[in-house]
């Protein structure tokens, strides 16, 4: 084989090996995914506030809400000035699961539920973030989604300093 080949063979072998790249994300399926992400953040820091006597579980609760309200209204700001209407979020079965095996727990076990819970959330948020920012195909919604990157950031450093209940 001459070394133009083996270049070429190599090169097939190495594109074969990378995994596929995904299908850019579709505006609607980001928006439904935002909003479904925010609705879990929201409804998940309602019920381990009822009960939580962590100081900076509760803390970052507050946050949750706070934020996720604020990351919510930013996208469908933008969305609405693009020209979409999503429909009302909804939770994933995966979410809802969740929430049931947050509300079963009690007590210090709620606060560490929550937390691995939060933990998980946020690498899946961030990425779905990422990805929109990266490669959405709304300017708009894309600027949205890049605002809410460094602040799903700050939640995962919060969420890394806290201690392993």
């Amino acid at each position: 084989m001459s070394g133009l080949k083996r270049v070429a063979f190599a090169a097939v072998v190495a594109m074969a090996a990378m995994p596929a790249l995904a299908a850019p994300m579709s505006t609607a399926e980001y928006l439904a995914k935002a909003g479904a992400s925010d609705l879990f953040e929201r409804e998940s820091a309602e019920v381990v506030l009822d009960g939580t006597k962590n100081k900076e579980v509760g803390t970052f609760a507050q946050m949750m809400l706070a934020d996720h309200a604020q990351s919510t209204q930013l996208v469908m700001q933008a969305a609405a000035q693009s020209g979409f209407h999503p429909l009302p979020p909804s939770l994933s079965a995966k979410q809802l699961r969740m929430l049931a095996d947050l509300k079963d727990a009690k007590g210090e076990h709620r606060d560490a539920v929550y937390i691995e819970q939060q933990r998980d959330v946020h690498d899946e948020a961030l990425k779905l973030q990422q990805d929109y920012a990266l490669g959405g195909g709304v300017p708009a919604v894309k600027a949205a989604a890049a605002r809410i990157v460094p602040v799903v950031q700050q939640h995962i450093t919060l969420l890394q300093a806290m201690p392993v209940m």
